[in-house]
């Protein structure tokens, strides 16, 4: 199908339409407060806001994957709720349906039965962990460091990559825990990077920095801002998109432009990373948020999404992101990862070479500086154009990568190795199902790998 542009006005949709909302008037929509007083954390929250919209049998699907299968606990703004259903009566078929709900709201019915969690599935499944410099600092890249600032998130997809540490537990997961103070925490961050001049671009994240009180997340990113050898600071939020009312604060808007006023000073750029999937998520709040970040001073705002089936594994729902990003918010198109090796995940993930199709599909459409690249996180190798593959066993869904570099914390000599990455089982043909079938029923322990 060839795809036809047509510009598109954003939407918000009405939070009427759900019988919970009924009452609540624009002021208190655009409250920051309100939204997080009124994030919807347990079915029946939920039941609350859907009213008789939505049969038992839902609630059931979501009781049930809480208590067996989910990552990630329920936690969503009433901005994503808003998002679910945005041109109809938010019922229980609709809801089933629908590509925000599929990704941040699983329920037992989405997950596989044969294939729940590959084989090959790690809680921590880039090894940020291992890759520490201090607590909570990920020096993977030779120039470029991770440093999660908080453990928590206004919103919880259930694809997280970070499920390992981010949010609180859930009945199958015990999530590990930072054992410093966060105050010591962030100080050690800090004088790691004055004692490491090789690093000049530092991702602030966690977890969400929204999550973090605002003169504290200030004080931090102006102490970036006095090590010489940092150019580069990107913040990351999906607040941007999940809770849009956060960066609306005049407050927060003022600090952003007293940091961007330190940085400009310095010739060095901030951004902010956000993460949305679909279009429908990309609402006016949203494209006012972001474009009141850009007046205050950011470099960009640039969004990185996740490949996911069901959500956006087409080339017109990738395409209608995009423009709606760009068009709509002004913010950049910048990545899509392929779905992390992580347990619980093998219904979203894509193989590669869908992604790769994908990938194809998008070129000639969009702006060269915003056509988003379509990535796969490899273990260990790092982040690859899903085309750089360097072989690919479609039988088995084996993928090998390379890398040319060696991270400072790489357990062992990692450039020029080769690593993999794997498909999902269900789609491969039926000789590779067989093939990873016999590896589990010889290899036991691998069923157990998804569990470390």
């Amino acid at each position: 199908m060839v795809y036809t542009y047509l510009q598109q006005d954003l939407v918000e949709p009405d939070w009427r339409r759900f019988p919970g909302w009924r009452d609540i008037t624009a002021e208190q929509w655009r409250d920051v407060q309100w939204q997080r007083s009124h994030c919807v954390k347990t079915p029946r929250q939920l039941r609350e806001v859907t009213g008789d919209l939505v049969g038992d049998g839902f609630f059931d699907d979501v009781v049930l994957d809480q208590s067996t299968s989910a990552t990630m606990s329920m936690l969503l703004t009433p901005q994503l709720v808003n998002t679910m259903v945005p041109h109809g009566p938010p019922d229980e078929d609709g809801l089933r349906a629908d590509p925000v709900r599929r990704y941040l709201l699983p329920i037992a019915s989405d997950r596989r039965v044969d294939w729940p969690s590959h084989p090959h599935a790690s809680r921590d499944s880039l090894h940020e962990a291992e890759m520490w410099a201090t607590e909570g600092l990920t020096h993977r890249y030779p120039t470029k460091v991770l440093a999660e600032v908080v453990s928590t998130c206004p919103q919880y997809c259930g694809h997280c990559t970070r499920m390992d540490l981010v949010g609180p537990s859930t009945p199958g997961v015990d999530k590990l825990r930072f054992a410093l103070r966060p105050a010591d925490r962030l100080d050690r961050i800090l004088a790691y990077l004055r004692a490491t001049p090789g690093v000049r671009d530092v991702v602030v994240s966690g977890g969400d920095v929204a999550n973090l009180p605002w003169p504290r997340l200030e004080e931090f990113v102006t102490h970036l801002l006095t090590i010489e050898s940092i150019r580069d600071i990107r913040l990351a939020s999906k607040a941007l998109v999940g809770l849009p009312q956060h960066w609306l604060v005049p407050s927060t808007v003022a600090g952003i432009e007293r940091v961007c006023r330190i940085a400009a000073q310095r010739g060095v750029n901030i951004a902010l990373h956000t993460h949305a999937n679909a279009a429908c998520q990309v609402t006016p709040l949203v494209g006012e948020a972001a474009r009141t970040l850009l007046g205050a001073g950011l470099r960009d705002v640039r969004n990185q999404g996740v490949l996911l089936a069901g959500v956006n594994d087409s080339q017109r729902a990738l395409l209608d992101l995009c423009f709606a990003l760009l068009d709509g918010a002004s913010i950049t198109p910048y990545y899509f990862y392929m779905c992390d090796l992580i347990p619980q995940a093998e219904h979203w993930r894509l193989p590669l070479h869908q992604a790769q199709a994908l990938q194809d599909s998008l070129m000639g459409y969009l702006p060269g500086f915003a056509t988003p690249r379509l990535v796969c996180d490899v273990p260990y190798a790092g982040k690859r154009w899903v085309h750089q593959v360097v072989s690919y066993d479609r039988v088995r869904g084996i993928s090998t990568w390379a890398n040319d570099f060696k991270g400072p914390f790489d357990p062992v000599e990692t450039a020029g190795r080769r690593y993999e990455y794997v498909d999902p089982i269900h789609s491969l043909p039926e000789e590779g199902q067989r093939w990873w079938a016999e590896q589990a029923r010889r290899h036991p322990d691998l069923a157990l790998i998804g569990e470390r």
